[in-house]
């Protein structure tokens, strides 16, 4: 079976999420979708896959419920099912921030179209700005971007607050993997004091989908947050492999590190746990094989 894999986030105010929940998880279940969806009182985020007609009864029924627009999602296929099963969850953010003044609904950066991208950050006096964890700019990033070496995003705030100034900095390009990330980072930015703020609309995954190579500015791959890993240019899945323990992105040469043992560790992880620890992950490799843990939802 091809699975189409829809990315998709919207700020909209939810008034009841237990309410959605309990509407969208039946009506999920049914389609046979699987994949995650987080419900917040500032909308939903998620990355779900399943036959394409599931994923059209997906987007009409999120349409009905959260004004969902179909040219805001983001759409890929994988050959094999990316996520073990599905999972709605309710949260206080839909993506993680923890700065009362990043409010999308109130105030937001300078969308650019893919088409557009390269002309703005080819400009001198744009700094641009990779959003992301670091084990994912770590994979691939654009050419000229500065990434702030952070390893969860309420990092950000404080990257932006240390080494970025409104008086000097006049204008900012940011991008992230699917544009949610870059919804609050923009508005935060604004509220710090930066007027030029613009965001790559649709992410890392818009541009890849609809830049040819031979015009990309985009080096390496896009890690993506189900079982491809990463993709490239034309959301094709790329060469990693995952840490089942750790989740960050391996290639050959890291699977064939002496650190590296299927499930339990690799060289980025294996210093933080201890033999214990890794005697427990070794069986629960023998118990579960390599089922994948890694499907907690970041449109990104």
């Amino acid at each position: 079976m091809l699975y189409t894999v829809a990315a998709l986030y919207r700020f909209t105010p939810v008034q009841d999420i237990v309410a959605l929940r309990d509407v969208l998880l039946p009506a999920f279940t049914a389609l046979d979708l699987c994949g995650s969806l987080l419900i917040a009182p500032e909308g939903i985020n998620g990355t779900l896959a399943g036959s394409a007609s599931a994923i059209e009864e997906l987007l009409r029924l999120l349409n009905v419920h959260t004004g969902l627009l179909r040219e805001d999602v983001k759409f890929s296929q994988a050959d094999e099912k990316p996520f073990n099963k599905l999972k709605i969850r309710l949260k206080r953010e839909i993506v993680t921030f923890k700065q009362p003044a990043a409010d999308p609904t109130k105030i937001v950066g300078t969308y650019v179209a893919p088409q557009d991208w390269n002309a703005l950050i080819d400009q001198p006096d744009v700094v641009v700005l990779d959003t992301r964890n670091k084990y994912e700019t770590m994979i691939g990033t654009f050419a000229k971007a500065q990434a702030p070496n952070i390893d969860v995003f309420t990092e950000f705030a404080d990257y932006v607050r240390t080494h970025l100034d409104p008086a000097r900095d006049k204008k900012i390009a940011m991008f992230c993997t699917g544009g949610i990330r870059c919804e609050k980072a923009s508005a935060f930015m604004r509220a710090e004091g930066f007027e030029e703020v613009y965001h790559l609309k649709g992410g890392i995954l818009k541009y890849l989908e609809e830049i040819p190579p031979e015009q990309s500015q985009w080096n390496g791959e896009c890690y993506v947050f189900d079982r491809r890993i990463a993709v490239g240019h034309g959301l094709t899945t790329g060469r990693y492999a995952m840490c089942f323990n750790c989740g960050y992105p391996l290639a050959d040469n890291d699977r064939a590190h002496v650190q590296f043992e299927e499930g339990v560790s690799c060289a980025h992880c294996f210093a933080a746990t201890s033999a214990e620890d890794k005697a427990r992950y070794r069986m629960r490799q023998q118990q579960m094989g390599t089922q994948d843990t890694h499907d907690e939802t970041h449109a990104s």
